[in-house]
């Protein structure tokens, strides 16, 4: 007996809590960027009028967008929809996270073995857990879409933007308008993780341990460039959740081909990429915070939970000796 105590662990749903939590943290930090790159994304160029109904306001560019929207509505319109917005990243990375030890589960039980799984099965396996984890949050990303989009005099709380998408479109089906594009974007992390690997071989050839900024440098060109392959979906499953331009005079958009066509015909081909500045910025930062706050995050979750466990077990204690006490009481003299 060494009289050491074994090392406590975070169960599946204490890493997803974790997970989450760090996740809520990161993005609470740089929510304006992503209410400025949705902003950027679901404009139309043109100022022109339709139907009597002037286009929304024109943001040059990130700096610009967050100027005018300080102008306008103070700086609390640079955390217009947090509240729906941090929701979203709290499910969405919690559902991931959930879905992820369950596939991985499964997977491991299915082949039999107690190897570890590869990348490529890796990748496979977050890839499935994504798709899965959409599914069940995509609806949150919906309603925070329409928030961030609101016009000032507009402005609703989470319940009732909801209950507007399901009353002015498609019914409850609404509440899932994207999700094709959202799919798909799951195979961003595999981009991610080839590139990292491809530049690793450029810029580090032959080195197996990473310094943390060469690691943070390889991370952040990867993310950017797995950003720019699949920007134009971004783009495009942003304005199918958003409010339809006033030159469709109300009609939204159905599938993310419709977008790609309607923004190419009336924008070029380029704006398939607007908003792609805020975008890689605030996916930078994001994984920066994360990689900074992960291991600390983690830990304050051990603490807390051995700290839950050791409360559990003094009550437990508590409740057992109080019975014995009482048992001991009752029994006759004869028997004490």
């Amino acid at each position: 007996m060494t009289g050491q105590s074994k090392p406590v662990r975070l169960s599946p749903w204490g890493s997803a809590v974790a997970g989450a939590t760090g996740a809520v943290l990161a993005n609470a930090i740089v929510y304006p960027l992503d209410l400025v790159k949705t902003k950027l994304q679901v404009q139309v160029k043109s100022t022109k009028e339709y139907a009597g109904v002037e286009e929304v306001e024109h943001y040059e560019s990130t700096m610009d967008a967050i100027k005018k929207i300080v102008a306008k509505e103070g700086p609390t319109g640079l955390y217009s929809g947090i509240a729906g917005g941090l929701l979203g990243v709290a499910s969405t990375n919690f559902a991931y996270f959930y879905w992820y030890s369950i596939v991985r589960t499964l997977y491991m039980t299915s082949v039999k073995s107690n190897a570890q799984p590869g990348t490529a099965i890796e990748l496979s396996l977050g890839a499935v857990a994504g798709a899965v984890a959409q599914i069940f949050t995509i609806p949150v990303s919906v309603i925070t879409t329409r928030q961030q989009t609101q016009p000032k005099g507009e402005k609703k709380g989470l319940l009732e933007t909801g209950r507007e998408v399901v009353e002015s479109e498609d019914g409850w089906s609404g509440l899932w308008r994207g999700l094709k594009a959202s799919l798909i974007l799951v195979v961003n992390p595999a981009i991610t993780y080839g590139a990292y690997q491809r530049l690793k071989d450029v810029f580090f050839p032959g080195k197996n341990s990473l310094k943390p900024w060469e690691a943070f440098f390889l991370g952040a060109m990867s993310k950017a460039l797995a950003t720019i392959a699949t920007q134009p979906l971004i783009v495009a499953k942003v304005c199918l959740q958003s409010r339809p331009p006033p030159s469709r005079q109300g009609k939204p958009f159905k599938t993310f081909g419709e977008v790609m066509k309607y923004i190419i015909e009336n924008e070029g081909p380029l704006s398939l990429f607007k908003g792609i500045g805020p975008q890689i910025t605030k996916g930078l930062l994001v994984q920066g915070l994360l990689m900074m706050t992960k291991e600390r995050m983690e830990l304050l979750f051990i603490v807390l939970f051995a700290y839950l466990q050791k409360i559990r077990k003094e009550r437990l204690k508590k409740v057992v000796d109080t019975a014995a006490s009482t048992a001991q009481a009752s029994l006759p003299a004869t028997l004490k």
